[in-house]
């Protein structure tokens, strides 16, 4: 929804060892590999079923299952026993129940996993992981009566100022579709449908209900897509929903080129189009153009000052005041009443809404909502799922900088936890997003339960969360004090979830709806921080947030700096755990963080947030060159590069042999851990073509694995690199090409660490 009638109005008022005991990462993938291959099939296996019950619908009852009869639940026919298809927010958790009316539900069995955010699972760049998380979710999900759970989250993180990139995973389409994969059978696994969203383009907040973004083909094939595609075609995903904005001319939930062309046509998508709650805008684009489900309308009409007696439009997206009539919500959405008479008018439309309703049948069967085996009752708020939660922080907070502080002894005896986000809750934040956490462990709690009454903690926060960001000198005072009576720092500070931006617009950060104003770490910050490693030099900073954070004014005088981004229930544990050395830190950063936010390519090359004037229109000049593509092509200096991450110990890699196949290659190394440390490392490998006919990266991800070594350790790795690999969307041609030439394939630690350098000829 638009800011000025959010979607998501505020709510009324483990261990380690579970992991251990399933043996290494590569047990934990075994799910992956056994779970249904090929769940696009699964969505037409009831076909037979499908079409008898469509055959008994009146054309009433059509247009009754294609549009939301309740906030997040799409009108049943109990006559025919089809019951309401329930959906719930929460790409890291099931929504607190809202009720029918948007007024929200005082529930206390509401309460369950707050997962780490989405970009906290990939920064773990562990596609396991990923199916552990979408587990917890359909679990919880089937536990909370709800058939589908909007998420995951996949657009690309292009700018870095977007307030909703903490619910996407990267800047890389690659590590994109790795991750979305197993997050989408790990849900529908538990007979509950993902829904990944949002499809397409929708990479900022600021004007997301009337931006019209223009975006090469290639770009849009090369980078924008192929996580959707991924989801669709690998994940088999049963759901998608369109975004708020236009895409060329069009809006993108009822665009013909991306709902028509593309997902159903070229990537033969069988499953149901979901639309973001009011991005539908026509009923005649609606029904034409593949949006098969509409979803909150009414609210936007609410929004608006209409009373429930407003009728759509079908064609202005405008609404009209009809005094007098009927209550009925057949008259507050497009694919409602105004669908029905279009239908009426133009029988031709009626194969349309067939389609539409199969697709909503075809989704009730394979989560079992039809058909003789119904879905088992899901588990909520488990041990397991708790062990979950804490494992992904763990794999998923990335050690930036370490001059060998970390980690710290447990023999410490004073530790000054300085920094207003160590106490602060953060699952009640970020819009839709929102959480009602069975219990959240904050960072000052996880150093408490981690040192025990071995040591003396104390907490100063240093800033306060306010309209007012400015320094505030008394808090800063007392934490200074507190620094200098202390052996070691930890500051916790970064940047915070928006509760309600409808009045917090001037500074809410990481939140559905509005985008950051900068880089900068809010309420002075950066004068905190300083004067507090002026106080200590043994200060450990660590930093939440949602994405990118300019550092450069206190990187260089940190001993250490780790990104905890919003890591979950568990999240004070998990920190503690890498902080104190029980865990080795191996997560690697998502996306790129830029030195200052000029250098982004979003600000250097594009447009954001738009073009002044009426309409609205942005063009993607920064074109292919999102993220790390733009660094190391441009030869920018990032503050940290894409796919950095330190540990507590050291690998080498070795021998490395590439062998061309027909239209691929198969890369070889061994990795072997040089330290005295257990750990993991992620070797990522990325492919640049020396000579094109059109220009190309200086490197694309095309690979990587997660590997766990003890001290001393060596293990083989067999990467394979398919035609995909190498390459590029034509634009003339209209379809990917492959090249013949040379290629070389790079190995390393991150995008700027690159560690064994091959070849091959294709």
């Amino acid at each position: 929804m638009s800011p000025k009638f959010p979607r998501f109005p505020v709510f009324l008022g483990a261990a380690f060892s579970t992991f251990a005991a399933v043996g290494p990462v590569a047990a934990q993938r075994k799910p992956v590999a056994t779970a249904v291959t090929n769940q696009q099939a699964a969505l037409t296996a009831n076909d037979a079923q499908v079409e008898a019950l469509l055959k008994q619908m009146t054309l009433e009852e059509k247009i009754k299952m294609i549009h939301a009869n309740s906030a997040f639940a799409s009108g049943g026919i109990a006559r025919l026993g089809i019951p309401e298809l329930m959906t719930s927010d929460g790409p890291h958790g099931v929504r607190p129940e809202q009720g029918r009316d948007w007024r929200g539900v005082k529930d206390a069995k509401d309460a369950g996993t707050y997962l780490p955010t989405n970009n906290t699972l990939a920064a773990t760049w562990n596609p396991a992981l990923g199916y552990a998380y979408g587990t917890v979710l359909g679990q919880e999900a089937s536990a909370r009566g709800k058939d589908m759970i909007l998420g995951p989250g996949i657009n690309i993180v292009r700018a870095p100022l977007n307030g909703r990139n903490f619910e996407y995973l990267s800047e890389d389409p690659y590590l994109v579709s790795r991750m979305v994969v197993g997050y989408i059978k790990g849900v529908q696994a538990q007979g509950v449908s993902a829904c990944v969203k949002h499809y397409a383009l929708n990479n900022q907040e600021v004007h997301r209900d009337d931006i019209d973004v223009n975006v090469s083909e290639r770009a849009l094939r090369e980078i924008y897509l192929p996580g959707f595609r991924a989801a669709v075609q690998q994940g088999g995903v049963y759901s998608l929903m369109g975004s708020y904005n236009k895409f060329r001319g069009t809006y993108a939930t009822e665009n013909a080129y991306l709902m028509n062309t593309i997902l159903k046509g070229e990537w033969g998508f069988k499953g149901l189009v979901i639309s973001d709650w009011g991005s539908v805008h026509s009923t005649q684009n609606a029904l034409r153009n593949g949006t098969d489900l509409e979803m909150g309308t009414d609210l936007v009409l609410m929004s608006k000052g209409l009373d429930q007696s407003a009728t759509a439009s079908g064609e202005t997206g405008q609404p009209d005041l009809v005094n007098g009539s009927s209550q009925s919500l057949y008259n507050r959405f497009f694919l409602a009443d105004p669908a029905l008479e279009a239908i009426k008018k133009d029988p031709a439309l009626l194969p349309l809404l067939d389609d539409k309703v199969r697709r909503i049948l075809r989704v009730e069967f394979a989560t079992h909502m039809l058909g003789g085996t119904r879905r088992q009752p899901g588990t909520y708020n488990t041990k397991e799922h708790q062990a979950t939660a804490l494992k992904v922080a763990e794999e998923g907070i990335v050690l930036l900088k370490n001059d060998g502080i970390l980690p710290l002894k447990k023999t410490v005896k004073t530790v000054a936890v300085i920094g207003a986000n160590a106490t602060r809750e953060n699952a009640g934040g970020g819009g839709s997003a929102q959480l009602k956490a069975k219990y959240e462990i904050t960072a000052l709690q996880g150093i408490k339960n981690a040192l025990g009454s071995g040591a003396t903690v104390t907490f100063s926060p240093g800033y306060t969360i306010a309209r007012d960001q400015k320094a505030d000198p008394k808090l800063i005072a007392e934490a200074v004090a507190a620094a200098k009576a202390a052996d070691v720092v930890i500051y916790v500070g970064g940047s915070f979830h928006g509760y309600d931006y409808t009045k917090w617009s001037d500074n809410a950060y990481d939140a559905e709806g509005t985008d950051k104003p900068d880089l900068q770490l809010p309420f002075g910050q950066v004068e905190l921080v300083q004067a507090v490693q002026a106080a200590n030099a043994n200060t450990v900073v660590v930093l939440l947030g949602g994405g990118p954070i300019e550092v450069a004014a206190f990187a260089g005088q940190s001993r250490a700096v780790l990104e905890a981004w919003y890591p979950g229930m568990e999240g004070g544990n998990a920190l503690a755990h890498i902080l104190f050395g029980d865990v080795n830190p191996s997560g690697k950063l998502p996306f790129t963080f830029p030195v200052k936010l000029a250098d982004a390519p979003a600000m250097k090359l594009g447009e954001y947030p738009s073009t002044p004037g009426e309409p609205l229109k942005q063009t993607y000049k920064d074109d292919i060159w999102v993220g790390y593509r733009y660094y190391d092509t441009y030869n920018v200096a990032p503050q940290y590069a894409f796919g950095h991450g330190l540990s507590y110990t050291t690998f080498k890699y070795s021998a490395l042999t590439v062998t061309p196949g027909p239209k691929s290659a198969t890369v070889k190394l061994t990795v072997t851990n040089t330290g005295k440390v257990a750990g993991a490392e992620v070797v990522q490998v990325y492919v640049k073509d020396e000579k094109a006919s059109v220009k190309r990266p200086e490197k694309e991800l095309k690979g990587f694995e997660k590997v766990f070594l003890k001290p001393g350790e060596s293990k083989a790795l067999t990467v394979a690199l398919d035609a995909g690999a190498f390459q590029y969307y034509d634009e003339a041609k209209k379809s990917w090409v492959l090249e013949p030439g040379k290629f070389n394939v790079l190995v390393g630690s991150s995008s700027r660490d690159i560690r064994l350098t091959g070849g091959v000829t294709l």
